[in-house]
């Protein structure tokens, strides 16, 4: 449903979220690791986020990546937004470019339904939410 690259980049941003929390910065070797990327298309995606004022960033011995309360009350929605665009909420199921309303592909109101749904999920889904559950080991970035 998401391209790879917002894969990498929700699974690094709930990563940093979490370190953020503990009042940490993430750099790149880590977060690659914690989330299983290859650590420059990780560096790369991060780049883009920090440029875009959805991470931000420090260099030097203590640097690395970071959220302050403001961008960790950012959403998922914010993320897939920013890397993959607003197809995804849309965009026609079928990948058709002439499905609307007016012109309805076979599945266009239950993939509206869908649509609408995703949007909600991805808008409530804030940052600093996946914090508590991944410090408990009830959720996972990376398949051990």
């Amino acid at each position: 449903m998401f391209s790879k690259t917002c894969e990498y980049a929700i699974r690094a941003m709930i990563f940093i979220a979490k370190r953020s929390k503990a009042g940490e910065k993430a750099g790149i070797k880590e977060i690659s690791k914690e989330i299983d990327s290859p650590e420059s298309f990780i560096a790369k995606i991060l780049q883009d986020l920090s440029r875009k004022g959805l991470v931000l960033s420090t260099k030097g011995p203590n640097g690395g990546f970071f959220l302050d309360d403001k961008l960790l009350d950012g959403s998922l929605a914010d993320i897939v937004k920013s890397v993959d665009g607003e197809k995804i909420f849309s965009g026609c199921g079928l990948g058709l470019k002439q499905c609307s309303e007016a012109k309805p592909c076979p599945i266009h109101y239950q993939f509206k339904i869908i649509r609408e749904e995703m949007r909600n999920m991805l808008e409530g889904a804030k940052l600093s939410s996946f914090t508590e559950q991944l410090e408990n080991r009830l959720t996972f970035l990376k398949r051990d």
